[in-house]
């Protein structure tokens, strides 16, 4: 190995080693498992969603229930079909998930991002419309713990003079 001896030769050196074909960005390859489903974990408050896809007429499944029957309000359907609409592939695959924890909206936020997850698992050029959406971002908000001393993680208990 050669000593550098200015910024010139450091720079001449990595001009070198990334035109011999490597590259910074990670290379993304299709994962499937031996039925040829993809798979993924999502992730929402306290709702942990296990997402299988496959090709099929765009039948979900959540908890082996169909999802008009668990996810019962229309605006929770909406937010775990959003990375289908964004990738144009709404009747093309079937989408099994387990779901468990958490509230209803929890839980749909956690199949949107397994589904969003198991997409690019499965297609890796739906990458970038499904991260430019920000369905590939786990949203870190969690419930506050209690503390002590307080009614619940901040309200204090009622103040009474006398």
């Amino acid at each position: 190995m050669a000593t550098l001896q200015s910024l010139a030769d450091l720079g001449q050196a990595n001009k070198a080693g990334l035109s011999q074909g490597e590259s910074d960005a990670p290379v993304h390859v299709q994962k499937l498992d031996a039925q040829g489903r993809a798979y993924a974990t999502g992730k929402r408050k306290d709702a942990v969603a296990r997402v299988w896809i496959k090709p099929g007429g765009g039948t979900i499944t959540v908890n082996d229930r169909p999802v008009e029957v668990y996810f019962a309000r229309p605006v929770l359907r909406m937010i775990l079909q959003q990375p289908l609409h964004v990738a144009g592939r709404v009747d093309q695959y079937d989408v099994i998930v387990t779901v468990a924890g958490g509230g209803l909206s929890g839980q749909a936020g956690a199949v949107r991002h397994g589904l969003a997850k198991a997409l690019t698992h499965y297609e890796p050029d739906l990458r970038s419309p499904l991260k430019r959406e920000g369905f590939l971002t786990r949203d870190p908000r969690v419930v506050e713990r209690k503390k002590y001393g307080r009614k619940k993680a901040r309200r204090s208990f009622q103040f009474s003079k006398r």
